[in-house]
């Protein structure tokens, strides 16, 4: 179902109108509303809303919503005419009515059918979808086209496409602030951690179609990554509260890494994604390890310093057994109230091939752990959980946080145990 309301009254009703948008302010600021030129700007004035005005009723506007409505781009119509305006009633009524009646439309010609309208869609769960087209290696027009088939049937999406000039985050905060029932975040990791920042300690539930390289977020969560599934688990799913945390002050869903992770990150470039896919990754990593440097670690928990020789450290909230970097422990736990640290040490006698050589057997034990979910074997890894976290390194290194470079060491981490609601699958025993 579509989320744009289309407001029409002639100049006898217009004050009638104006008042009962203004009483049901709270629902028509959920919804995109549309109304002819007079009309519109009465509202506008009068409330503090907002409203895309089209042509004056006498000049078209009215047939411009018809089009809309055969586009199926509106939820409902409310036409205010004045019933001894013969001309106007014959007229433009029933074009209204022929419209609304072939597309099967809701359409209110007076007060009692408008309340009627407004408390019925007071009823439906408004989504709004915020959606990366340049995401993954799909066809964005395809895949948006059957997200739409499989939700609006049952709920009201309202589709924001992402825009260089606007943070995914901001316009999440602009669909909660307008009364949004549930946020879809679809896109990537990236897209799908600027939306959770919006969401964080709201009461809102945050839904995810993953259309990115990895998807490690929905992988870590069980939530499906085909698009038909990830649709049906919003729609049938239940909301799961899970961890989230921040690193710096800025929201992390998934995982920091510093050192190895995030050169690893940065050399896996939008090229490299496009001729490897999710494989770009392990490609990437296996450059880096012949370049990666140690480096000195001060590590702080609860004002307590200990200094390590390392290669990595990852600091997980939440990651799939794919992330290898953070499989200190085997699995990570996405809603214990704890941050996963993992450190990769470097052994100090340890140079050249012998290094690179352990470095290779510390990530197959990573991996080993996360297949068989328990605690690597390693001297060489050293696993910690923890509420918060300092990491101060000698020489600087890059951070990276749910898969975006954003500065270099010192970083402090800290969980928000229960952070963030998300829909995922029903568990079934």
């Amino acid at each position: 179902m579509p989320t744009t309301i289309a407001l029409i009254a002639q100049d006898s009703n217009k004050d009638k109108l104006v008042s009962f948008v203004t009483e049901y302010a709270a629902l028509f600021a959920r919804y995109q509303l549309i109304a002819t030129k007079a009309t519109g700007d009465r509202i506008v004035q009068d409330t503090a809303l907002t409203v895309e005005t089209l042509l004056p009723g006498d000049l078209g506007g009215d047939v411009q919503i018809a089009a809309r409505v055969a586009e199926g781009k509106v939820a409902a119509v409310i036409f205010l005419a004045d019933p001894f305006n013969t001309h106007y009633a014959s007229t433009d009524v029933n074009l209204m009515l022929r419209i609304c009646q072939l597309h099967n439309v809701p359409l209110a010609t007076n007060l009692a059918t408008a309340t009627a309208v407004v408390l019925a869609l007071a009823k439906s769960r408004v989504a709004h979808l915020i959606f990366n087209p340049v995401s993954g290696q799909g066809n964005p027009d395809q895949d948006l086209k059957l997200i739409r088939d499989i939700l609006e049937p049952q709920i009201q999406v309202n589709v924001i496409l992402t825009d260089p000039n606007v943070t995914p985050a901001q316009q999440a905060r602009d669909a909660i602030a307008s009364g949004a029932d549930l946020v879809i975040a679809s896109g990537g990791d990236g897209t799908v951690s600027a939306v959770a920042e919006a969401v964080m300690q709201t009461d809102i539930p945050l839904g995810v179609i993953p259309r990115g390289t990895a998807n490690a977020f929905s992988v870590a969560l069980g939530i499906p990554t085909n698009l038909k599934a990830a649709c049906e688990t919003i729609l049938v799913g239940t909301t799961k509260q899970v961890d989230a945390a921040t690193c710096n002050g800025l929201p992390m869903v998934l995982l920091g890494g510093i050192g190895f992770e995030a050169e690893t990150v940065e050399r896996a470039n939008r090229e490299m994604k496009n001729r490897f896919g999710v494989l770009a990754y392990l490609v990437a990593g296996m450059q880096q390890i012949a370049d990666q440097e140690a480096f000195e670690a001060e590590i702080e928990i609860n004002t307590e310093i200990n200094k390590f020789e390392c290669n990595a450290i990852t600091v997980a909230n939440a990651a799939p057994p794919t992330s290898v970097l953070a499989q200190g422990f085997g699995q990570v736990i996405s809603d214990d109230g704890l941050l996963d640290v993992t450190l990769g040490l470097s052994p100090i006698e340890a140079q050249g091939i012998g290094s690179r050589l352990q470095g290779l057997g510390a990530i197959a034990e990573l991996f080993t752990a996360a297949l068989v979910k328990r605690p690597a074997q390693n001297e060489d890894i050293l696993s910690l959980r923890v509420p918060k976290i300092k990491v101060t390194t000698t020489p600087p290194q890059k951070v990276v946080v749910d898969g975006e470079i954003i500065g270099t060491t010192p970083v402090e981490f800290e969980c928000i145990p229960k952070g963030l609601t998300v829909l995922a699958p029903i568990v079934t025993d």
